[in-house]
């Protein structure tokens, strides 16, 4: 008996990484039996679902909550379009510049937005991003508010990028269960549930915090050049513009935030009703606000961590045995 209820565990593991390896063939087969515009609707979603990663790991893991992840999309997609446009350069190494110039930005915002608590810090990271677009729109060397022609994307087809959608994706996805998975996770944790009784214990608050904001920073800066690769033009008041950070709020909202599985699931769900709904701009938004409020009335935790609460259901663990 004891026996059979110690090997049930190692079972439900087995039936888990089997069904993640079935996912992750099908997501790496896609192009050769799919249309091209599914291709381009699921490099939407792995490119959303890195973002929403993101955004959780901040606001459900440690208790940032920003409004201005934008800021790296737009550093992101600017440092492609500068790389690739002006220096005729490859577009792997815009890519790379663009999550390297983010790290640099948030490591100098970083001392004075930390500073700031709660709604102000929430507030400061979005007068940063506004300002940042006013910046870009007047900036003579990256062509103010005429933006760029990213021509580079056009060497590329859609299954090229479809893959580095996939890598992003499912390498925000590693990245999120590893950390969580070390002591930096459980200082976050500790740290998202009471600041206060986490210092207690020793943990150092700024420094978890800034290795976070800059994982955060970098990640999200390559996945803004990424999707600014498949759009293809970029400019200042569309890259910097809020609703990408709404886009996250309400993937990680309808997913569950402080999950891992959250995101995954909520960036299918935006991407889809935003193409569903493409043909209806003006109740696009409306809608999509009324499913997020519904959401939080029915399962205030998102559909994941409501899953989680009342049936334990869980694929990804971040508990260390």
């Amino acid at each position: 008996m004891i026996q059979l209820l110690a090997s049930k565990p190692f079972k439900i593991l087995n039936i888990k990484i089997i069904v993640l390896i079935l996912i992750i063939s099908i997501f790496l087969t896609l192009p050769l039996w799919s249309s091209e515009y599914i291709i381009s609707v699921f490099v939407l979603i792995f490119l959303y679902m890195s973002l929403g990663q993101m955004w959780n790991l901040l606001a459900g893991y440690t208790g940032l909550v920003s409004l201005g992840q934008q800021i790296f999309i737009g550093l992101g997609g600017y440092s492609l379009a500068v790389i690739t446009v002006l220096y005729q350069l490859p577009i792997a190494l815009g890519i790379i510049v663009g999550g390297v110039i983010s790290i640099l930005f948030a490591l100098i915002i970083s001392q004075p937005i930390f500073k700031m608590r709660g709604d102000y810090f929430t507030i400061g990271t979005w007068i940063v991003a506004e300002c940042l677009a006013v910046f870009f729109s007047v900036w003579t060397y990256v062509r103010g508010g005429l933006g760029f022609n990213i021509i580079a994307a056009y060497k590329l087809s859609t299954t090229d990028i479809y893959y580095m959608a996939v890598a992003m994706g499912l390498g925000s996805i590693a990245l999120v269960y590893f950390l969580l998975r070390t002591k930096i996770g459980l200082a976050l944790m500790a740290m998202r549930d009471n600041e206060s009784a986490a210092e207690t214990l020793g943990v150092e608050l700024y420094k978890t915090k800034l290795k976070v904001f800059l994982i955060a920073a970098f990640v999200t800066g390559l996945t803004g050049g990424l999707l600014y690769l498949s759009i293809a033009y970029i400019q200042p008041r569309a890259s910097f513009s809020i609703t990408w950070t709404v886009a996250m709020v309400f993937i990680v909202i309808i997913g569950g935030i402080g999950t891992i599985e959250g995101p995954i699931l909520g960036a299918f769900f935006f991407i889809l009703i935003k193409q569903y709904l493409y043909n209806y701009p003006g109740i696009s938004m409306i809608i999509l606000g009324t499913v997020a409020i519904l959401t939080i009335l029915i399962a205030p935790k998102g559909i994941v961590g409501t899953l989680q609460e009342r049936y334990g259901f869980e694929i990804l663990s971040i508990r260390r045995r």
